[in-house]
């Protein structure tokens, strides 16, 4: 089963926070935490204000001096620029990049991790140029003193410290400003980025992964602890579509479009995740037996990994808390960010988080318990010759279809029971859940007949749900059937998405029951589109 939400984190899994006015922490949209004790931070609020607190190491908080404190401070170069991602090294120097594609350093700068051309400290925001003039970026990630940026076309750009090759410059000379990674990647697009303290990772839009850098633990995943001062393909997953690349301080992991996790690199901590400690110079399957994971999780700033499953499960291993955990261990944590906020030490974000505040899930929660819940209701639903419970009230404000129904001059409105014949009992219900929770349980298979619902009652965000599930459900098994209704109900995303899979495994789906059951015109038109794509070259 699929568990998909749009629950966020809450701001008292992080200390930092802990003194802040709940006024304030009620504004918070996005945050991340960073600093060798996890003593430092950045937020951004509903209003597209930045704010920075903690203790101001190297000036990174951007606040244009050196002081240290936990009242937030605005960081006014930054406000209403709109921010979409942020990264942050452990000297620390911090990057962002906003929605129209510019970059901005502060903080350490003696290894020009800044990219401004020189080795001073940035007290506040700097925007950086050089070679960037025209592009776009859209990903930011740091090492330890070295930094990448990831533009919209797909060209990976690095900088600063070079000792072992981490700028994939061919050598080992320091770089001042941004440099084009250009070879072995040369014109093919980049996806994703991701840094070790001293090693640099690329995932491709094909699935490749290519790493460079430091090798001694064998975190490039290339099969040797040779350091590589360019790009090196990690061959070992050349057989894996890979969809998620992560760097811990010095192991990685990937995670496949078949919800597969793959683990490489140092393992004096267990963070590999294999039963031991032994090093791996290639990447190797782990956590056979927990099911299909979603999203994994590992940070250049220390040697913890988790992971999230298909059915909402999280598991943590690595140094969690000073303890070595060697083998995948679940957890009760609701997200893969929970695990960092708890167990890694220091406690940093390992990816920019959003916030939820408290009221909201105090309401959450009550309207988890009303529904379906018998005492309160005031209408009933009959489906299949089964009861739902719901409110009126809540229908009315969360959906548009019920808005136009519960009018005095629909006979529904008068009603006390009403019978729903064109879906099933499962899909119905799991609609009405969502509207009291913002949830959707379901296995991709009955997701396809929400999505159905979806599309009728014109529900979006829904819509993105059901697809979501759909994404995270696909196999080998139910790819072909899962295209078709992608293709029935318009959704162009899914679509793609689907066709991409079954592209990537073509031969296995082929032979699938069913692939066979698909209609002569949907068979037809995939051929065709596979051969476009080079399918059938010689």
């Amino acid at each position: 089963m699929a568990c998909t939400n749009s629950k966020q984190l809450s701001v008292e899994r992080w200390p930092i926070f802990s003194l802040l006015d709940p006024e304030f922490i009620s504004t918070i949209k996005q945050a991340c935490v960073f600093g060798s004790s996890g003593n430092e931070a950045i937020v951004i609020t509903q209003d597209d204000d930045v704010y920075a607190l903690g203790s101001n190491c190297s000036s990174c908080l951007g606040v244009g001096d050196a002081q240290s404190g936990l009242e937030p401070r605005k960081i006014d170069i930054l406000c209403k620029k709109k921010i979409v991602d942020i990264g942050y090294g452990s000297g620390p120097h911090v990057l962002v990049c906003t929605d129209n594609g510019d970059l901005y350093s502060w903080g350490h700068n003696g290894y020009s991790q800044l990219g401004n051309g020189s080795t001073n400290q940035g007290l506040s925001p700097q925007l950086i140029t050089t070679n960037l003039i025209g592009r776009k970026v859209v990903k930011v990630a740091c090492g330890s003193h070295h930094s990448l940026a990831l533009t919209q076309e797909g060209e990976v750009f690095a900088w600063g410290y070079n000792n072992c090759g981490q700028v994939g410059s061919g050598t080992t000379t320091n770089q001042a400003t941004p440099r084009k990674v250009a070879a072995c990647l040369g014109t093919r697009k980049v996806t994703e980025i991701a840094c070790g303290q001293t090693s640099s990772m690329a995932l491709l839009d094909n699935g490749e992964v290519y790493g460079w850098g430091y090798n001694g633990n064998g975190q490039l995943g290339v099969g040797n602890n040779v350091n590589q001062p360019n790009p090196c393909r990690v061959a070992a997953l050349q057989q894996m579509i890979v969809v998620q690349i992560v760097c811990g301080y010095a192991h990685a992991m990937a995670l496949t479009d078949e919800g597969s996790v793959y683990a490489w690199g140092a393992n004096s901590y267990g963070q590999l995740g294999t039963g031991n400690k032994a090093n791996l110079v290639t990447p190797t399957k782990i956590a056979l037996d927990k099911g299909r994971f979603v999203e994994i999780g590992a940070t250049h700033y220390n040697h913890v990994s988790a992971a999230i499953t298909q059915t909402g499960k999280v598991y943590m291993w690595g140094q969690c808390r000073g303890q070595s955990i060697t083998s995948p261990m679940e957890t009760r944590f609701t997200t893969v960010d929970d695990a960092f906020a708890c167990f890694s030490m220091p406690a940093v974000t390992w990816r920019p988080l959003s916030f939820e505040t408290d009221n909201f899930y105090t309401i959450e929660r009550h309207l988890r318990m009303a529904f379906d819940n018998q005492e309160t209701s005031d209408l009933k639903f009959m489906v299949e010759g089964r009861v739902v419970h719901v409110h009126k009230a809540v229908l009315k404000i969360r959906c548009e279809h019920f808005r136009s129904m519960f009018q005095a001059h629909w006979g529904e409105d008068d009603k006390d029971v009403i019978e729903i014949t064109q879906f099933s009992y499962p899909v119905y219900r799991a609609f009405l859940e969502y509207l009291y929770t913002d949830q959707v349980d379901l296995p991709p298979e009955d997701a396809i007949g929400l999505l159905d619902l979806a599309n009728s009652y014109c529900e979006q965000q829904l819509k993105r749900l059901c697809e979501r599930i759909i994404k995270q459900g696909i196999t080998v098994e139910n790819a072909a059937m899962l295209l078709a209704a992608a293709i029935k109900y318009e959704a162009r995303d899914l679509e793609e998405f689907c066709f991409r899979f079954c592209f990537n495994h073509m031969t296995a789906v082929t032979q699938t029951e069913a692939f066979n059951k698909l209609d002569e015109q949907t068979v037809k038109n995939f051929i065709l589109k596979a051969a476009q794509r080079g399918a059938f070259k010689y």
